[in-house]
């Protein structure tokens, strides 16, 4: 592996496609420690440390960790790329809904190239409206009698809505330049940035945990440690296993001549993926589960306190619904990103079969069958992960932040990312005759 990483330098596109995905990402962690004017940084910061103490269990907590803890300094760059990403998958919901966007989807690169305008003009009108909010919201909060915004009004709300929306639009231009000139999906490589900048806060934390002393011994004992490393590589193995598990149907095409050609007549299979959803049914459940008890903080109503009350995190019922969530749109998505209907009717239209299954809806009634089964076992092992930070802080009594990259979200993205990112780079080197990260096989991404 050492071998091949040392290979990427010495193939002078793959080099200038690895210089400038990292220049990109330089330029994007710089941005996130430019304030945005008129804010406060110092008040807002210790609001968020008091908000979150309890562990990432708002609606914050989870734009935070996306944004790269840009959000909690009120940064240009505070918004992240979620409202792109938010702005993709209501796209994606919607052309599997209205007929002329699903006529634009399969009409190739030059549907795509629409599809992705009209991404772009959702982005900027989620960013307009989530940034005027937040405008909003900053103008009212106020930590041990110090004001975030020392000179509220109209001015303040106009400059907000334009630096952060505009931090957000240039953060998808940096995103689109690594798809296009770079290595890995741009949008995804700045998520994972992100979140792997809170690493060296996670690590210090540990090492104050190991250092520190309470009645004559450390909080956190070696043995624990080794027993948390041991377990972290568990989580590693077992989530690209998944990331990567797939059902192959096989496939067999008839033999059609026309003329003196003979088409068809090989084999090949329709490769179902054990988890299609990904990280995207725990981003959905986390915004639905924790939308209570973010507006509880906000609202002094005792009805209301006490129904978010019900959805604490570490409660029966928050795990039940959080789990119940994770499995609803794990299957949701699925369904929207794969029609067996329109799957058996492509098959039938070019003379393919399954062996052993009718063409037509024989066929999308077993493909049907197999999806459901294996797509349960992937939301199973989707809620297992999403569950288990807060299992890890119970076990090891260790802070959020560190049991965070022990699974949820955060881990789920890291290797889901990086496995993809190897693999582009793998195909670039075996192009020019080099070895793989693998001596035996190759990597495998995810789409």
């Amino acid at each position: 592996m050492l071998s091949a990483f040392a290979n990427c330098f010495r193939i002078p596109e793959l080099r200038n496609k690895i210089l400038l995905t990292i220049g990109i990402i330089v330029i994007y962690r710089l941005g996130c420690f430019i304030p945005t004017p008129g804010v406060n940084g110092a008040v807002l910061n210790s609001y968020f440390a008091k908000l979150n103490a309890g562990g990432a269990g708002t609606l914050f907590g989870m734009m935070s960790m996306f944004s790269g803890s840009a959000l909690e300094r009120m940064t240009i760059f505070a918004l992240g790329i979620m409202p792109y990403i938010s702005s993709s998958i209501i796209m994606q919901l919607l052309t599997a809904v209205i007929p002329s966007l699903e006529r634009l989807a399969k009409e190739g690169q030059a549907g795509y190239r629409k599809i992705n305008q009209y991404t772009r003009y959702g982005t900027l009108g989620l960013c307009l409206v989530q940034s005027f909010f937040i405008a909003l919201w900053l103008e009212k909060q106020a930590f041990d009698g110090a004001v975030v915004v020392n000179m509220p009004g109209w001015g303040f709300r106009f400059v907000t809505v334009m630096t952060l929306t505009g931090g957000t639009i240039f953060l998808m231009w940096l995103g689109e330049q690594i798809q296009e000139r770079g290595i890995g999906n741009g949008i995804s490589l700045l998520i994972t940035a992100g979140i792997i900048s809170a690493m060296p806060s996670a690590m210090h934390t540990l090492w104050l945990l190991m250092s520190a002393k309470t009645v004559g011994a450390a909080q956190l004992q070696p043995l624990t440690l080794l027993i948390m490393i041991c377990f972290l590589i568990a989580v590693i193995l077992s989530i690209t296993m998944i990331s990567q598990g797939q059902r192959k149907i096989p496939v067999q095409y008839a033999r059609r001549i026309v003329g003196r050609k003979v088409y068809g007549g090989q084999s090949t299979y329709i490769p179902l993926k054990v988890d299609t959803s990904g990280v995207i049914a725990i981003i959905f459940a986390q915004s639905i589960i924790m939308f209570p008890a973010t507006i509880a903080s906000f609202m002094p109503f005792a009805g209301f306190q006490h129904f978010s009350a019900l959805f604490t995190r570490g409660g029966p019922v928050y795990y039940s619904v959080y789990g119940l969530l994770i499995i609803f749109f794990c299957y949701f998505y699925t369904a929207i990103v794969f029609n067996p209907v329109d799957v058996a009717e492509n098959m039938k239209k070019h003379g393919g079969f399954i062996p052993g299954v009718r063409p037509g809806n024989n066929t999308a009634d077993y493909l049907d069958f197999v999806l459901t089964r294996i797509t349960l076992a992937g939301a199973c092992f989707i809620c297992i992960i999403a569950v288990m930070p807060d299992a890890i802080m119970a076990s090891f009594k260790v802070p959020y932040l560190v049991a965070s990259f022990f699974g949820g979200t955060g881990i789920l993205i890291i290797v889901g990312v990086m496995l993809d990112t190897m693999k582009q780079v793998e195909s670039h080197l075996t192009m020019r005759h080099y070895d793989g990260f693998l001596k035996t096989g190759q990597l495998r991404g995810r789409r």
